[in-house]
């Protein structure tokens, strides 16, 4: 592993940095405190802001030379409305809130690489260091694009990380293509006729329809959907009645729909549509559709991908590059992905468990109240960002 001294040298700071924001968290568009700590670190170490895009991002602007070809590297601020279970020191102080996806560590990873570019330059152009608020669910790398960011900070490509808990601590992971999936949400109220549940012939029970359409649901992804293809729908809401006698006169059904292509998801939103309301109307009943497009897929383009592989091998060797598993999670990136090329990877968390027990973990410790990030990670992450920088601007 042939991590960059100087960074390694750093380390104990950029963790204090990394618990500090731990023990701080803020919700999506509320990074206030966090881009206050990022863009003094940045001041201090002479880098040049811009604050606001996006409400509350940041961007640094690292030049060197005299050409005009730039990278972006970006890394999230923003925490999770999760109640921590971890008692140790860095703890959450912001009762139902948590930092319990890594996005500290993620900002602590870009901080320590924005630390070695104020000292070390050994490139010809532009490094854009890309602190995005509000990727829970907030979409601020939607809003930052729409806010001028690409036109602002003109680069001709841009990568993203992510710290993968489960996975072998100091292993990296990266695939051209889809590598998370769209996220979408539904809500379907089905109105009927209220009615006493002794007399059902008296009443339209959406009830039953509902149960109906649930069941029928699936086989949109077993008999719509090509074998080859992958799509998620998942009810994961029931709403209806108020007492165990009575037939209510609605009921609502709501959900997620997860794709790893535009193409599958219209024809899935186009498909339950269609059953939804021929179910309704089968039953005698109407219904109301409602489908709510989130993120798109993230897919990373080929180049890019290749091009980061072959960074990271050289940094911790071609055995410790694996291919990056496609996951159905939803990742607010994908945006910028849309708007140039790039690629977006994961980074060994080791076990991501609960650093007071030891308790191991999956990849399901992500959003998990006793998730702490891997401080460990914080020299080699930010080794690859600047290893990946000095590469592309060679």
């Amino acid at each position: 592993m042939k991590l960059i001294e100087p960074i390694v040298s750093a380390a104990a700071e950029m963790a204090a940095i990394r618990r500090d924001l731990h023990a701080h968290p803020e919700l999506c568009f509320q990074e206030v405190r966090t881009a206050d700590v990022v863009a003094a670190k940045l001041t201090e170490w002479g880098i040049p802001i811009h604050r606001g895009l996006g409400t509350t991002g940041v961007v640094g602007i690292v030049k060197a030379g005299t050409s005009d070809r730039a990278i972006g590297l970006r890394a999230d601020m923003d925490a999770l409305p999760v109640q921590e279970f971890n008692t140790f020191a860095h703890a959450s102080q912001h009762q139902g809130k948590m930092h319990a996806c890594g996005h500290d560590g993620h900002t602590a990873m870009l901080l320590a690489a924005a630390k070695h570019f104020s000292t070390h330059r050994n490139f010809d152009g532009t490094v854009y260091l890309i602190f995005q608020p509000a990727e829970e669910g907030g979409g601020g790398a939607r809003e930052m694009i729409k806010e001028g960011l690409f036109e602002r900070f003109p680069m001709q490509a841009v990568f993203g990380m992510h710290n993968w808990p489960g996975m072998e601590q100091g292993q990296f992971a990266v695939s051209a293509g889809p590598v998370m999936a769209s996220s979408n949400e539904f809500k379907i109220t089905i109105r009927g006729k209220a009615g006493h549940a002794a007399m059902p012939h008296n009443a339209l029970d959406p009830v039953v329809v509902a149960a109906q359409m649930v069941q029928a649901f699936q086989t949109i992804i077993s008999r719509n959907l090509k074998p080859i293809e992958a799509g998620v729908i998942s009810v994961t809401m029931i709403h209806a009645g108020e007492a165990t006698n009575v037939i209510p006169d609605s009921c609502e059904l709501e959900g997620t729909v997860r794709t790893f292509s535009l193409a599958v998801l219209d024809m899935l939103e186009q498909r339950m549509r269609v059953v939804a309301e021929h179910t309704a109307q089968a039953f005698g009943l109407t219904c109301e559709f409602e489908f709510f497009r989130n993120y798109p897929p993230t897919i990373n383009s080929a180049a890019e991908a290749d091009f980061a592989r072959g960074v990271m091998a050289e940094l911790v060797g071609a055995e410790r590059v694996i291919a990056q598993e496609p996951t159905m999670g939803a990742e607010d990136f994908a945006y910028m992905l849309m708007e140039k090329p790039g690629c977006y990877v994961f980074l060994g968390n080791g076990d991501g468990g609960h650093r007071e027990s030891g308790h191991g973990a999956g990849p399901c410790m992500l959003h998990n109240p006793s998730y702490d990030f891997n401080d460990e990670l914080i020299p080699l992450g930010a080794s690859y960002w600047v290893r990946l920088a000095e590469s592309w601007l060679a």
